[in-house]
């Protein structure tokens, strides 16, 4: 089975940690996860990353477009949208965007916030919209996985979600990493179906 790409930013570790549960759904689908996360932006514009983080998952690189069966997608809230690195990213994807990169590859969203109501599904929402324009199959959590009825914290039809608490620290509820592993693991299960 082709790679699905787990593509994210995490400021605080919240989404880093949903994109972790969420690879072990992929892998127990029989898929396998390549993590991949996007470098913060600075106001300043002579700023630059080095090419490799210090830690956690290796920056993208647009062969990771390419080589994937499908896309899942995390970001955190920022005033009910994705953060501006992960909003940067999918700016500079106009070739991939051309020559159809991701035409017909399933695609899902994560995110964190700190408060139940802090923008979770606008945010999911709003992720949606490039994968999208760029033709993707959007995949979200069907009411057959039971816990969407009862969650009390993280989950929804529109993707995966984590209520991280105020300091960023909150541990995750176990309908949130269930919900996320089957994120992971549908993604994975449509990919293949499709032969992406």
């Amino acid at each position: 089975m082709a790679d699905i790409l787990i593509l994210y930013y995490s400021r605080n570790g919240s989404v880093e940690k949903l994109a972790d549960w969420i690879a072990r759904g992929v892998e127990e689908a029989g898929g396998i996860a390549r993590l991949r996360s996007v470098p913060p932006v600075s106001p300043n514009h002579l700023a630059t990353e080095a090419a490799v983080p210090a830690d956690g998952a290796p920056y993208v690189g647009k062969q990771d477009l390419n080589e994937c069966a499908g896309i899942i997608m995390g970001s955190p809230t920022r005033f009910g949208n994705m953060a501006a690195p992960m909003k940067h990213f999918w700016d500079t994807t106009g070739a991939e965007w051309a020559s159809g990169t991701l035409a017909g590859k399933p695609a899902a969203v994560f995110t964190a916030t700190s408060t139940m109501h802090g923008g979770q599904e606008s945010t999911l929402l709003s992720m949606m919209l490039p994968l999208l324009h760029h033709g993707c199959i959007i995949v979200g959590l069907p009411f057959t996985e039971a816990r969407l009825s009862s969650t009390q914290t993280g989950g929804t039809p529109y993707g995966a979600s984590h209520v991280s608490g105020a300091d960023g620290k909150a541990a995750f509820s176990e309908d949130e990493t269930v919900l996320a592993k089957a994120l992971g693991r549908r993604v994975a299960q449509i990919s293949r179906k499709l032969g992406a």
